[in-house]
């Protein structure tokens, strides 16, 4: 046994390296970065052709707090440890006027996820605890797996934290239901991350919003199903202007979509 640490860890720095490799740089997805005027990284696998497309390589490794991407991840959690029971369970605004009018309501798992209403995932933390989170995200081997920080905020304000290439890792996982957790809950959660689609193609997607790190990061994650194969990617942005350059991160990614014609073009 002593013998065969040194050579794995050898082979995995081999694997690690020849899979590095497999990415294309596209030094033209930088001119629509340069015009929406920000700095930023999209990584796409596209099953379509087998191909591995990246822009901005450095920063596609480099980990970011999830924001609202982490609801994802988070109603799995929520589903498997029953706190949320199904689709239809409605979770009761208590009256706190948020800035956001969409939050001001009661919320279904579909209605929360749309809306991004952060007091319906508090609502998960609380009830789930950090030790189960912590346990959750070590199981899906989630980008660092730390739920530190505040229970209610650790996705937007903690220590966790993920890389874009880890967040297509998990969706592809979670695309061929391969996460550990029930396939009817892998289904339902695929199902209400439903943003919009066309006669053959669906657009399953999640933005997020690190309005209080510095620099503000913003994400767009999720996948395009097609006949040929599915097309993942995670974008990241830094947001100097806040909610100003909020719209950026969808259509910088739905440019580069359509560049590839993963998505229909306008």
């Amino acid at each position: 046994m002593k013998h065969t640490v040194p050579g794995i860890a050898v082979f995995l720095m081999f694997c690690s390296g020849a899979l590095a490799q497999e990415w294309q740089q596209r030094g033209d997805w930088a001119e629509v970065f340069d015009a929406a005027g920000v700095t930023g990284t999209i990584v796409v696998f596209d099953e379509r052709t087998g191909s591995r497309q990246i822009h901005n390589a450095a920063r596609a490794t480099e980990r970011f707090i999830p924001a609202s991407t982490f609801k994802v991840p988070h109603a799995l959690f929520a589903l498997d440890a029953g706190v949320v029971t199904d689709e239809f369970q409605v979770f009761r605004w208590d009256g706190t006027q948020h800035e956001i009018a969409s939050w001001n309501r009661n919320q279904d798992l579909r209605a929360s996820m749309r809306n991004s209403a952060v007091w319906v995932y508090q609502i998960f933390a609380q009830q789930i605890g950090e030790s189960a989170e912590r346990g959750y995200l070590e199981r899906i081997d989630y980008g660092n797996a730390d739920p530190s920080g505040d229970l209610v905020s650790f996705w937007l304000d903690g220590k966790l934290g993920i890389s874009a290439e880890e967040q297509v890792s998990f969706l592809r996982r979670l695309y061929r239901n391969e996460l550990p957790f029930q396939l009817s809950d892998q289904r339902l959660v695929k199902d209400v991350i439903i943003v919009e689609a066309g006669r053959d193609w669906i657009l399953r997607a999640k933005t997020g919003w690190g309005a209080r790190t510095d620099p503000q990061v913003g994400w767009w994650v999720g996948w395009v199903e097609r006949t040929e194969g599915a097309v993942f990617f995670a974008l990241n942005i830094e947001m100097p202007d806040g909610a100003a350059d909020l719209p950026k991160r969808e259509s910088i990614a739905r440019d580069i979509l359509r560049s590839i014609q993963a998505l229909p073009s306008q």
